[in-house]
């Protein structure tokens, strides 16, 4: 008798953003996102390894590999797998450095996307007796961030055997509608997008390729009751501040900047949409908004913009992308065309890339290995912007991860934008609403 053979793995094609993506990897800064979490306790490898491999079967579109074709075919495609082809937990080795090194790793070895899934899940301790960190690194040519952490809380509701639903967001008033204090100065436009944004000023670059990392510990920003901006707008202001601040450092010319925003309107339940959910705007600043003083009138004009940003709808990576994507020509010719343009937009690219998680929704509660009590991520920083900052907050702090590429800038000039960015963060708390 015979048996029959198992279904062929279901096929879905690459959306927008992935192919894209994929068109445009380089192998010296792989497109990574890295997310730790930091446990008070050590989970048991058997059932963590159970939990997470559940976890992926719970949110099967994690479950994925490139799918091989012929040079000539009109579409890449996920090919969806019935488990994963690879070992995804590991349990490197204890030590003080155990930490970095899986870090190190996270900016310079992607996970393959040819094997499924195309993420990997390092537990590291500094000694046998220290509490664990779970160090993801995602593909981000496949998923993002918030998808990869609805997953994270899925494998610790199955390890703990606790609900790890998110919190429902703190009600809040929604800001008043109400124009910034003294009215826009005579004769202010906004930046032309047909002239280029600032670069980031070059620092002291490090003589090999791809990233680096600088994560920091800061307290969450105080919003006073009834202010017409967000933690979000305080943040936007802190960066675009922060970078004004850097490029005076290094006379470099003013030029308007400009700051990438993801926005995800993607809910946070069992039934999350998984890939890469976020659309991406970008909130324009002028030079004379980024002085030394006026931050109070900054955050109103910044909370006037976001919120109209957030409120547009429009394509994730633009009506651009969508016509490169479109199947009519092989995927290598698609694809030669969008590297192409890719290289002649650098000058147009925005100055850096601010992608706020906000509060983390879920508990992360592991049970015997505890609640997270820190949670930071970082999004890759390739030429030409060079720099990201992400942010996320958990347990009433914030955690900063600044990533940037070390053909712009080192370790010490990571040091230097994040004083810099903890300064102006703190004059936002300054400003009265």
């Amino acid at each position: 008798m015979s048996v029959p053979a198992p279904p062929a793995p279901r096929r879905v094609p690459f959306p927008v953003v992935d192919e894209v993506a994929r068109h445009c990897l380089r192998e010296e800064e792989p497109e990574t996102v890295h997310i730790e979490v930091h446990l008070p306790g050590t989970p048991n490898p058997a059932r963590l390894t159970a939990a997470v491999t559940g976890a992926l079967r719970r949110h099967p579109r994690v479950l994925m590999r490139e799918a091989a074709g012929p040079w000539y075919r009109r579409r890449y495609e996920w090919e969806l797998t019935h488990g994963p082809d690879v070992d995804v937990v590991t349990f490197p080795p204890p030590g003080p450095d155990a930490l970095e090194r899986a870090r190190t790793r996270a900016l310079t070895h992607a996970p393959p996307l040819t094997a499924s899934p195309p993420v990997r899940l390092e537990v590291t301790r500094a000694s046998e007796e220290s509490g664990a960190v779970l160090l993801l690194t995602v593909n981000h040519t496949a998923l993002d961030g918030p998808a990869c952490l609805r997953v994270l809380a899925t494998a610790a509701e199955l390890y703990g055997g606790r609900d790890n639903s998110p919190a429902a967001a703190p009600h809040r008033a929604p800001p008043p509608h109400r124009a910034p204090p003294g009215g826009p100065p005579p004769g202010r436009r906004a930046p032309s997008p047909w002239v280029p944004p600032a670069r980031v000023a070059p620092g002291t670059p490090a003589p090999r390729p791809g990233n680096g990392l600088l994560v920091a510990d800061l307290p969450l920003p105080r919003r006073p009751a009834g202010a017409p901006y967000t933690v979000n707008d305080q943040l936007m202001a802190a960066t675009a501040l922060m970078i004004a601040h850097w490029n005076r450092e290094h006379d470099a010319r003013p030029r308007p900047l400009r700051i990438t925003m993801p926005v995800d309107d993607r809910s946070r339940g069992a039934d999350m949409p998984i890939g890469n959910g976020t659309r991406l705007v970008e909130v324009a600043f002028e030079p004379g908004e980024l002085g030394d003083g006026g931050v109070p009138l900054l955050l109103h004009r910044t909370a006037v913009r976001t919120r109209a940003l957030k409120a547009l709808a429009r394509p994730q990576l633009g009506h651009g992308a969508a016509l490169l994507t479109a199947p009519l020509a092989p995927v290598a010719w698609r694809g030669a065309v969008t590297r192409g343009l890719r290289r002649a937009a650098a000058p147009w690219t925005s100055t850096t890339l601010l992608s706020n998680i906000g509060r983390v929704p879920y508990p992360l509660d592991f049970g015997d290995a505890g609640r997270a009590h820190a949670v930071w991520f970082s999004a890759p920083a390739r030429m030409p912007r060079g720099l990201t900052v992400t942010t996320a907050s958990t347990a009433g702090r914030l955690h900063l991860a600044l990533r940037w590429s070390r053909t712009l800038l080192g370790a010490g000039d990571g040091a230097r934008l994040r004083d810099l960015f903890e300064h102006y963060l703190d004059a936002t708390q300054e400003a009265t609403p």
